[in-house]
């Protein structure tokens, strides 16, 4: 089925009903702050892979799954992925929690369904995740995988190994798009950081791919949060 085809099938299934219409549910946009808000907002609407590095509470994730919330909304998509690396805050790895990879996973990745039922509501949220038209997928299942027409969001990407990151980037399928988000500062690999390196790949061969680069100028989640942010950042340099 040609990429038209998919579009108009997902334009009709709205008009029986499916999903709301633009009539019943308010218009998602994007809403940027700050300079680099901006740029990562304009390459979130015009590039199929972004990547975006930069301190907490400067939106990374919350723009992201915005985006994803409102190309689903639009019918651009079929399906929103949330994947983050088996590495859990402190450098424990995830297989240390109870539960299996989906129960292990739920907490990290509640803040970006709480924005998916901000823009879409939890009962069409809820809905979604019970069709798998929003699914979790951990990086010790998604070799072999492949995505087409969704829109994938890495989390906490600073904490991928580069042959995980080789092998997130060639999961990129027909009509996909995809957010690589991370924090440098926060990296429990430190060096051996795959988004370090891949970054690194992208500018010494001038890859099409953006990398927006937020700053402490462009922490927006709190004045609390921005005066941490500095005070950790000062600390730590001396």
């Amino acid at each position: 089925m040609s990429k038209n085809a998919r579009r108009y099938t997902r334009r009709k299934k709205r008009e029986d009903g499916i999903i709301p219409t633009p009539k019943t549910v308010k218009t998602i946009e994007l809403c940027p702050k700050t300079y680099n808000q901006r740029l990562y907002s304009k390459a979130l609407q015009e590039d199929p892979l972004v990547f975006v590095v930069g301190c907490a509470g400067t939106g990374k994730t919350y723009m992201a799954a915005t985006m994803a919330a409102k190309l689903y909304y639009e019918g651009a998509i079929d399906k929103i992925v949330i994947t983050r690396p088996n590495v859990a805050a402190g450098g424990k790895d995830i297989g240390y929690f109870k539960g299996d990879m989906h129960e292990k996973m739920a907490p990290w990745v509640s803040p970006l369904i709480d924005v998916f039922k901000k823009h879409l509501g939890k009962v069409k949220v809820e809905a979604m995740l019970a069709d798998q038209a929003i699914s979790v997928e951990p990086f010790s299942v998604m070799r072999g995988k492949s995505f087409e027409d969704a829109f994938i969001i890495l989390d906490e990407a600073q904490n991928t190994s580069y042959p995980e990151l080789k092998m997130f980037l060639s999961r990129l399928g027909e009509g996909t798009r995809a957010v690589v988000n991370g924090d440098m500062a926060q990296s429990d690999l430190h060096d051996k950081s795959g988004l370090k390196q891949i970054i690194h790949i992208i500018k010494s061969q001038m890859l099409p791919f953006p990398i927006v680069e937020m700053t402490t100028d462009d922490i927006v989640r709190s004045d609390i949060c921005a005066t941490w942010i500095k005070a950790f950042i000062e600390h730590e340099r001396k």
